[in-house]
């Protein structure tokens, strides 16, 4: 660019601001983003312009500002599909929540099934493990209450219930949301 040694880059960037500005808003439709690019775009020419002579300098200066709003386009499709893909993956999610909340039959709950894996499973565990949970979760007896009837401490009877439920838990993964709701309550 000839001219330049005439202007301060103050009065280049002035000069053509506002149009490439307006360029490049008018294809991202935002306007920091056009910003970003409008002042990248002029000062890339004016670094270039330092160190070459350009025939056509506005017309360099479009390609740059077409250049840099042409990425930022693929990178916002992008990040669009993505931002589409998740929501897909929200809403099946969602459905799927939904379908098996509306399948869920109260009656269902304590289903011969699902009582026999509890039982299955408490089996498994130590006999005063097993005897502390059913205290506290079939005969609903407060921690304290059970730790002075058993002479342990409010802690150890603690220990034993979370011991009971741990096991519960992996044994009722199917079943996750009906193991909440029998066995966790306070």
């Amino acid at each position: 660019m000839a001219t330049t040694g005439h202007f301060s880059f103050n009065d280049f960037y002035l000069k053509h601001y506002r149009r490439t500005f307006l360029f490049a808003k008018s294809y991202v439709h935002d306007a920091w983003e056009a910003e970003d690019i409008a002042s990248e775009a002029l000062i890339s020419l004016w670094e270039i312009t330092k160190k070459h002579e350009i025939d056509h300098p506005l017309a360099f200066l479009l390609s740059i500002v077409k250049n840099r709003a042409i990425d930022y386009l693929r990178h916002e499709m992008i990040r669009q599909e993505a931002l589409e893909a998740l929501t897909e993956i929200g809403m099946r999610e969602l459905n799927t929540r939904l379908s098996t909340l509306e399948a869920c039959d109260p009656e269902k709950i304590y289903s011969k099934e699902v009582m026999d894996i509890v039982e299955t499973t408490l089996r498994t565990l130590p006999v005063k493990t097993r005897e502390i949970f059913r205290m506290s979760r079939y005969r609903n007896m407060p921690k304290n209450v059970i730790a002075a009837k058993l002479n342990m401490s409010p802690k150890s009877i603690e220990y034993h219930i979370t011991k009971a439920l741990a096991a519960l838990r992996v044994s009722l993964k199917d079943y996750l949301p009906l193991f909440y709701f029998m066995f966790f309550y306070q």
